[in-house]
């Protein structure tokens, strides 16, 4: 406690002067220059901090704003997603209606394309029967005809002559072409 030194015990005028101890002299002196900084800095360093925090705060701002457009967007984004998603479900709907109903018309035109293949087949069948009955009943007018030659050149008499001329007209009148 000697090195202690009371301010009332120190006479008047001799308080100042020179200090050894370096602890003392460099807070002195950081108190000094501390109160210098202060009184003559000190509005320039409240003027940049309230710079920086009126900075920070627009950042803030505008970090907030450019997040709620991104929030903004992302809806967006999701409504026209669920709105692609419901075009494609229609789609998909509309491309199974329609390939049903290509089907349906597919196996319709189908069904009629082979009636009307059965309709001119059973037509020609018709036909060339019609044909075939009229070339043999010529073939069998003509055998006749050549039939009633020969016997007519083989000088039948007369009764057989009409005989056969008569089986041979009703032979005729009985047959009736399709």
């Amino acid at each position: 406690m000697e090195h202690l030194i009371l301010w009332s015990n120190i006479p008047f005028g001799e308080g100042f002067g020179f200090n050894g101890n370096i602890l003392e002299t460099n807070i002195l002196n950081l108190g000094v220059v501390l109160g210098i900084v202060v009184s003559l800095g000190g509005d320039t360093l409240r003027s940049l901090l309230e710079n920086r925090k009126q900075t920070i705060s627009n950042n803030l701002q505008q970090a907030e704003k450019r997040a709620q457009e991104a929030k903004e967007r992302l809806a967006q984004a999701k409504s026209q997603l669920e709105t692609a998603q419901r075009k494609a479900v229609e789609i998909r709907q509309q491309g199974n209606i329609t390939a049903e109903k290509e089907k349906k018309d597919s196996a319709n035109k189908k069904k009629e394309e082979i009636a009307r293949l059965t309709d001119k087949k059973e037509e020609t069948l018709r036909v060339e029967e019609q044909k075939a009955v009229s070339k043999v009943y010529q073939q069998l007018v003509k055998r006749v005809i050549d039939e009633a030659k020969k016997r007519l050149e083989t000088q039948l008499d007369s009764t057989s002559h009409a005989s056969i001329i008569n089986f041979q007209i009703v032979l005729l009148a009985k047959y009736k072409p399709r």
